[in-house]
Order: C-alpha cells, then sequence, then structure tokens
C-alpha cells in the first residue's frame, strides 16, 4: 500500500470541491473561539487549525481548515458544498460583535500538494497542521496518506502554483480518505459528534478552551464508557459515498453507522471512512447498505485514539 500511495499521491491537485469562508474584524478572534472546537484566540502565523462547528446538541455542522489572514482575520476552508448555508447560519451569531464574514472562494486559490510537490519548496519534519509563510501563499501540512506527505496550498487567486506533476482531483480525495480524517460534507451534516469521526484524536477539538455550542455533549462524549461510536478505514469492492448506511451482520435489522467519506482506489475498489458502533467494529462483519450488501474490510487507522478521559 505504500508504494502505490507514493506512487499514485504525487503533485498538484485542483481543489475544486472546496471553499473558503473569511472572517475580517477587530473581534474576528473572539467571535470564532466561541463558535469552534479548536482555540482561534491562541493561533499563531505558523498554525493551522482543524476545527468543527458544532449545534447545540453537539453534532458537527461544519468543519474547517483555519488559518490567520492579515493582521486580524481567519480563512476557514471548508467544503463547497455546505458554505453557503453555513455562512449564512454562521453570521446569525456575529450580532453586536466587530465580524465580517464572506464568502471568498472566489478570492482564494486552494490546491492540494502531495510527495515531491511538497519537498520542492519545504523542508521535511513540519509538525501535522503546521504553517510555513511563502511569498505567494500558505502551505498546510495535512495528516498524512500513510507514508506519503500531504498539504493544503492556499494563495490568492492567480497565483503561481508549486511546480508538480499535475494530480487528479478524486486521486487527492483518495488520500484524504487514506488519512483517516473525514471532513463535513452536505451528506453527513448535522450527523455526528466530533468524536464519532474522531476529531479529538486528530487535533480538532480542545477540550481546555471556553465555550462553544455543543461544547457540553461534546466533553461529555469524552468521558469513558459514554462514547459508542467511532470512526474507522474500510475497503469494499463497490462503488461507495459519503451518507451510505453500514450494516453489521451481528444486527442486520439496523444500520450500525455511516460512511463519512469515500473515494475510488487507483488500484481497485473504494476506499472509505466509516463512523460506526464500536460493537460492529469488534464484530468485523461490515456490509455496505444492507445485511446482504456487499462486504467490508476494516483497515487500521494512521493514527492512535486519544484515550477517554
Amino acid at each position: 500500500m505504500t508504494d502505490t500511495t507514493s506512487t499514485a499521491l504525487n503533485g498538484v491537485a485542483p481543489l475544486p470541491h472546496l471553499g473558503a469562508i473569511r472572517v475580517q474584524g477587530e473581534d474576528a478572534a473572539r467571535f470564532l473561539q466561541g463558535q469552534m472546537t479548536q482555540d482561534f484566540a491562541l493561533l499563531g502565523s505558523d498554525q493551522a487549525r482543524l476545527a468543527a462547528w458544532c449545534s447545540p446538541k453537539g453534532r458537527m455542522l461544519a468543519s474547517f481548515i483555519g488559518v490567520r489572514d492579515g493582521g486580524d482575520g481567519f480563512l476557514l476552508v471548508c467544503s463547497r458544498d455546505i458554505l453557503a448555508p453555513t455562512l449564512k447560519r454562521l453570521g446569525m451569531f456575529v450580532l453586536r460583535a466587530k465580524v465580517r464574514l464572506s464568502d471568498a472562494s472566489a478570492e482564494v486559490q486552494l490546491a492540494g500538494l502531495a510527495g515531491d510537490a511538497i519537498v520542492s519548496i519545504a523542508s521535511r519534519g513540519h509538525s501535522t497542521l503546521g504553517l510555513v509563510e511563502f511569498e505567494h501563499g500558505k502551505l498546510v501540512w495535512l495528516h498524512p496518506a500513510g507514508s506519503q506527505a500531504r498539504a493544503l496550498w492556499v494563495g490568492p487567486a492567480g497565483a503561481s502554483l508549486p511546480a508538480g506533476p499535475a494530480l487528479d482531483t478524486a486521486v487527492w480525495q483518495w488520500g484524504e480518505v487514506l488519512s483517516g480524517v473525514a471532513p463535513v460534507t452536505a451528506p453527513i451534516v448535522d450527523a455526528f459528534v466530533p468524536q464519532m469521526l474522531n476529531y479529538e484524536s486528530v487535533g480538532g477539538v480542545n477540550f481546555k478552551k471556553g465555550c462553544y455550542p455543543g461544547q457540553e455533549v461534546v466533553a461529555r462524549s469524552q468521558f469513558r464508557g459514554t462514547l459508542k461510536r467511532r470512526a474507522y478505514r474500510v475497503h469494499g469492492v463497490a462503488p461507495m459515498s459519503a451518507g451510505q448506511e453500514v450494516f453489521s451482520a451481528a444486527d442486520p435489522d439496523q444500520p450500525c453507522g455511516l460512511i463519512a467519506a469515500a473515494a475510488a482506489a487507483p488500484t481497485g475498489g473504494y476506499d472509505a471512512i466509516v463512523s460506526i458502533q464500536i460493537s460492529a467494529a469488534e464484530a468485523n462483519d461490515l456490509r455496505l447498505a444492507s445485511a446482504g450488501g456487499a462486504p467490508l474490510r476494516l483497515l487500521p487507522l494512521p493514527y492512535p485514539l486519544l484515550d477517554d478521559i
């Protein structure tokens, strides 16, 4: 898998499925601090944040890669299919805060870099969600796909991209699945608390920061014994897509979870991130769409899970 990943996932990919929300104003950091699961008040210029925005019930409405944008501004990169409703709903919480929210997708160029395309401009050894600033953009180190380095390029529209072979967007999305970190897209809005996608284990939740919508639910979910679902990686031969149900042969009458993200594998078949009951993963007889559906093979996660509190 590692050799195949390094060969297939290498180059510079356009990311038309992503967009960006710009948050500006002297209260921008305070506003995001009160809305997101991560700490934006202490976000440095050499860092990015993976963060979720949750409902009062702790369910994820959106997920972002957040970076600083100028003096008091931020850019929140998210799935384009949820950007408009997220921007509208997030704007309802501005109230009297000195904050301006806007869709910056047309002003920002986003690209996915993998393998040699990263090495050509940045040295190895940066931590995940570390950020390197260049004259014409920012490089954000993402969770790797196996041993293959991945990064998000955030630059102004029209500026030149880092050099590298062309990488298909679909292959980039496959690498995202291999990383084990599922972004929130339209089919899974309001479906999971952050821990159901392992966000607390990949830097997406800060349990020491102040209040935000759904914080009590998210914190309670971290206590030992209360978390019943986790994210896992699977492989199957049948096409898969986000939002599809997953069943366990041990309990065929009801789904045990959902597919959070999926992509075709260059070597054949499909890889996916599923959020399922822990008991179903332990039984390890998973099926797609129905109890008699195509089998799904569990794969190891590429990162350790954070222990319950």
